[in-house]
């Protein structure tokens, strides 16, 4: 499968291959037109289409190319944002909805894996959480109350994890959690759109975004026009606003390593601690063998380029707890976006009618990309939907002020790149197959030197708001440290919020 956002490879890039589909040739219309092939994307494209909607999918990569290749697919109702803090942020009313919609973006999975005959893996297991050695247990007795304030009935302290291989120690059990193989899964989906009469293009990129009625959609800079009632932006993070979204929340870059294991060493089961930034541990079935994957190590995008240093912290982590682990059969990273207030972003557009938009996934994309399936159905045909307030994209946290100034502290701090030196002094100093910065007169330019040897120079300045870009080097991307936007190494824009390619050097 082709590498849309990244150079590194996941396992599941490994083990399957999504047919590519062609690109938008010319004007159309449909009642909704959907941006973004990821499981937010083609949930959404599914649901409707089901109910009779016709439907246009525009990618300007491949199906699932995006950030849900890189998932390590744990579907929970357990999520990164304890209940707790939740409820202490929005309310237990909040908290209980919360809950309510990752469940029932599971049971919506399976249900559609069922109706469909899906073979993705799915699987329902139980997840563990614990805290490191030596830390108070206090933070389980908090969440196992929130999560049974919030529903979670079953939800349950345990001894122990089963696994033989270290003591966990004392834990919480959330029962009915899932996996699956989330490339499998979304090559069923494209097609069982496309049977329903939806029409998938990729290739095709989303340039400017109407309202109205209908709304429209320009692609490839100036090329064919989607007409439709509505509109919705599943791109990871918006492309089709500068502001609106993007102070209030931030991007971040997960690592992930997958260990080849002999076949039933270690129990199936999902597995988290309560580090900062947390481990998150999972099985998968490869053939032969198992892969153990892991992943953490956290960063803001485009403030720290030591790859290396944290795959090799997530094999030591990983070889200490499971002494069965072998050879480390693939790694790769993935851009998460983190809320200031906890919760997801999904619903209309701030300022506008008929443009609706999901992000903020904070970890849990693929159910938050289900939620929004089911959430933005129900507000494109007119019905009501219980989760609409909590999800809500123009809301406004007082209570998340803190988080919102710190955030956008980072960013503010980060144009102070605009008066450093360059990475290195001369391009010749630019290994083959590699990025730096180099400083020209008051500017500064983003060169990439090919495996050939030939030099590639763009602007260094992100298109969105005006940020100096940073490479990366395990990806081989050039990154925004302060909204997250990625490029590949010749400038072609990769994740939003920009929307257009780094400029020409000057």
């Amino acid at each position: 499968m082709k590498r849309g956002s990244g150079a590194t490879a996941s396992v599941w890039m490994g083990k399957a291959d999504v047919p590519s589909r062609p690109a938008l040739a010319k004007d159309i219309t449909a009642d909704v037109c959907v941006v973004g092939a990821g499981i937010a994307g083609l949930t959404t494209a599914y649901l409707l289409a089901d109910e009779g909607s016709s439907v246009v999918v525009l990618d300007d990569g491949a199906i699932a190319g995006g950030e849900t290749s890189r998932t390590t697919a744990h579907l929970v109702n357990a999520l990164d944002d304890r209940y707790f803090e939740i409820e202490s942020m929005h309310g237990e009313k909040a908290a209980r909805l919360a809950a309510g919609s990752h469940s029932a973006a599971i049971d919506r999975i399976e249900a559609i894996v069922a109706r469909e005959k899906i073979e993705c893996e799915f699987d329902r297991l139980d997840g563990y959480l614990f805290v490191p050695p030596g830390e108070s247990t206090d933070v389980l007795d908090k969440e196992l109350e929130a999560a049974h304030r919030a529903g979670l009935t079953e939800v349950e302290r345990v001894s122990r994890a089963p696994l033989e291989s270290f003591d966990t120690g004392s834990c919480l059990r959330f029962p009915r959690q899932a996996q699956f193989h989330p490339l499998k899964y979304l090559d069923a989906l494209a097609q069982a759109i496309e049977k329903k009469g939806g029409r998938i293009f990729n290739q095709t990129h989303a340039e400017t975004f109407k309202d109205g009625a209908p709304g429209q959609v320009t692609t490839n800079k100036g090329g064919p026009v989607v007409s439709a009632g509505a509109i919705v932006v599943a791109t990871n993070t918006p492309v089709n606003d500068w502001v609106a979204i993007h102070t209030k929340q931030a991007a971040y870059r997960t690592y992930v390593i997958a260990m080849k294991v002999p076949k039933g060493s270690v129990t199936k089961a999902l597995y988290w601690d309560t580090t900062d930034p947390y481990h998150y541990v999972r099985l998968q079935d490869v053939g032969d063998h198992e892969v153990l994957i892991v992943g953490g190590e956290d960063h803001k995008t485009g403030q720290a380029d030591d790859a290396d240093e944290r795959f090799d912290r997530l094999e030591a982590w990983t070889r200490e707890r499971f002494p069965v682990a072998e050879e480390v059969e693939f790694h790769w990273s993935g851009q998460i976006m983190e809320p200031i207030d906890s919760l997801a972003f999904i619903g209309r557009n701030p300022g506008d009618k008929n443009i609706y938009v999901v992000t903020g996934d904070s970890g849990n994309g693929l159910t938050h990309g289900t939620i929004a399936g089911i959430l933005l159905t129900d507000l494109i045909q007119g019905r009501g939907n219980e989760w609409e307030t909590l999800y809500d994209p123009s809301r406004i946290s007082l209570k998340a002020a803190p988080e919102f100034a710190k955030e956008n502290l980072n960013v503010a701090a980060q144009y102070g790149d605009y008066a450093t030196a360059g990475d290195v002094d001369r391009v010749r100093e630019i290994a083959a197959g590699t990025g730096a910065l180099i400083r020209h007169g008051l500017k500064k330019v983003a060169v990439y030197r090919d495996s050939h040897g030939e030099l590639h120079k763009c602007s260094a300045i992100c298109p969105h708001l005006g940020c100096i870009v940073d490479w990366n080097s395990a990806e081989k991307t050039w990154d925004c440290p302060c909204h997250g936007s990625r490029f590949d190494p010749y400038g072609k824009v990769l994740n939003g919020p920009a929307n257009t390619g780094l400029g020409p050097a000057e």
